[in-house]
């Protein structure tokens, strides 16, 4: 008895560190490729490779450039302030001006990859957190 005891304990002990090592997976991760100057003084191109798990949202937010990307697998529902959401799909890309508020939600249950490209100002974040627009 004392013996199954310890492996339920155990068991469960494993089930609830698994539930919060997902639970503190980040919702988008963002993989630099690589950064170079391009011909506008005091900005730069960043290369990266973006992915949104299963079920996530990205969280409201903007950049200090430009955001080219083109969605690689998976799909997402696109929401930019002043705009209707829409749905973006493997093959498809977009552009968001800099500045502009934003956010992504993968309703999927696989990962939504993309290739970012940003064309930011240097030494700012490539991403800083914003509020939600209103409605």
């Amino acid at each position: 008895m004392t013996k199954h005891f310890k492996r339920l304990a155990v068991g469960g002990f494993l089930v609830a560190l698994a539930g919060v090592i997902v639970a503190q997976a980040p919702a988008l991760t963002r993989t630099v490729v690589t950064k170079a100057d391009v011909s506008v003084p005091g900005r730069e191109a960043v290369v990266a490779r973006v992915e949104i798990g299963p079920g996530a949202v990205a969280g409201w937010h903007t950049h200090p450039g430009d955001e080219i990307s083109y969605v690689t697998d998976g799909e997402a529902t696109l929401m930019i302030a002043g705009q209707a959401p829409r749905k973006v799909v493997a093959g498809e890309g977009f552009v968001i001006p800099a500045g502009t508020v934003h956010n992504a939600k993968n309703d999927g249950a696989a990962p939504t990859k993309l290739v970012g490209v940003y064309v930011v100002e240097k030494g700012k974040p490539l991403a800083s957190p914003a509020s939600a627009p209103a409605q």
